[in-house]
């Protein structure tokens, strides 16, 4: 996998610094958490769910997750079951085993997850896809606190034993009790410590920010995004606060979801600027991206970035393209963290960006710089004079 690996080679060349490097389900833990980018979520119960997954994979999609939770009623869950042991089938029977992933970004699948709601459906499932849980990454675990916590993950170490897989974790934090005031400092304590206890399988945290509105009987509009309502912002402020910390205690937290992918009527001005859209064809982008309420998006995951976040829960392909070309590094950015980085830097010391416009602070800006560079590995590095207009233009076209 390699993410805008799906643009011909000749336009990537033009767009990047650095690329992005290829990666593979068995790559380092760290490289996967970063590298998840826009998780596409998809029912376990679609018919042509295998075609559907290559169809992604060859559109730049590198994670799905097949849900067997909310995205079903409970009637279908037994189906769906079945449903993703043929599918899986399916997808293992079609897989190119021997073609090279950094030539053929068809020849891999994304990582791919299943979000089950009960601890003995990720033993029972393993089991039951046989040989072909080579191709599933893990499991999605909902509405995750300690006490509910355990058991899933018990039942995922077990499972990893049995199949000899290595299994990835990853908690959804929606619980009314880490929503409501006077018990989310005990929640989160509790989660910080399961999740310390088994950092070795949790890939990501995700955040349920459909099931915080709900609690209150909220949802935002497409001309809201999620910081806007308050007592969301607030909830992910100290989930941020504390299990995103960089001091080697905290773990990747991905972005909400958009919930919005058609055109509806607007009460606000849209919120992109025309200024970065007004070179050839991009004013068009930029009108297509407000016919589909894709501004609010837009905005959403730049104040994911800012909040702590990284990577963004989609329901929708249309997503995938802005996520990914947001989340790549401008040249501005490398830059800073390569000057801070540097060997000589380690003493500390306040530097001038090569850019002449900032103060870089060598030891206040160390982890940043290091969350930076890990992600343009991933996601690469653009062009001195690349913006996210033209990351958006190439991967819309392809």
């Amino acid at each position: 996998m390699r993410h805008f690996g799906y643009i011909p080679s000749a336009t990537r060349a033009g767009l990047f610094h650095r690329e992005p490097a290829a990666f593979t389900a068995d790559s380092p833990a760290r490289t996967l958490a970063v590298a998840l980018g826009a998780t596409l979520y998809s029912p376990a119960t679609r018919p042509r769910l295998a075609d559907d997954v290559r169809k992604q994979a060859a559109r730049g999609v590198v994670s799905m997750v097949l849900c067997l939770e909310d995205s079903i009623s409970d009637a279908d869950v037994e189906a769906g079951e079945d449903n993703l042991v043929r599918q899986f089938a399916d997808l293992a029977a079609g897989t190119v085993t021997d073609a090279d992933p950094a030539t053929d970004p068809a020849a891999e699948l994304p990582l791919l997850f299943i979000r089950v709601r009960d601890p003995h459906q990720i033993t029972d499932l393993v089991a039951r896809l046989g040989e072909t849980v080579r191709l599933l990454s893990g499991f999605v675990l909902p509405k995750f606190t300690e006490a509910r916590g355990q058991a899933f993950l018990d039942a995922l170490l077990h499972a990893e034993q049995t199949s000899g897989r290595r299994l990835f974790a990853m908690p959804v934090l929606e619980s009314p009790d880490l929503l409501h005031l006077e018990t989310r400092a005990e929640t989160l304590a509790g989660i910080a410590a399961i999740t310390d206890k088994y950092r070795d399988r949790v890939l990501a945290l995700r955040l349920g920010v459909t099931d915080f509105c709900s609690a209150y009987g909220l949802r935002r509009s497409p001309d809201m995004t999620a910081y806007d309502v308050k007592i969301v912002a607030h909830v992910i402020a100290d989930v941020v606060n504390v299990l995103g910390r960089s001091d080697g205690t905290g773990f990747t937290v991905t972005g909400p979801v958009w919930e919005y992918f058609r055109p509806g009527e607007r009460m606000f001005k849209p919120q992109l600027r025309r200024s970065p859209f007004l070179e050839g064809r991009a004013e068009d982008l930029r009108t297509a991206l407000i016919e589909h309420d894709l501004d609010g998006l837009l905005r959403e995951i730049e104040l994911d970035r800012a909040n702590g976040l990284l990577g963004k829960t989609c329901i929708h392909p249309t997503h995938v393209v802005p996520v990914h070309a947001l989340s790549v590094v401008s040249h501005e950015e490398w830059s800073d963290a390569q000057d801070i980085l540097r060997p000589e830097q380690d003493g500390g010391g306040v530097l001038r960006s090569a850019y002449t416009n900032k103060m870089n602070e060598v030891k206040p800006h160390r982890a940043w710089a290091e969350r930076t560079l890990l992600r343009a590995e991933v996601f690469g590095v653009a062009k001195e004079d690349i913006g996210f207009v033209d990351l958006l233009t190439a991967g819309l076209a392809g």
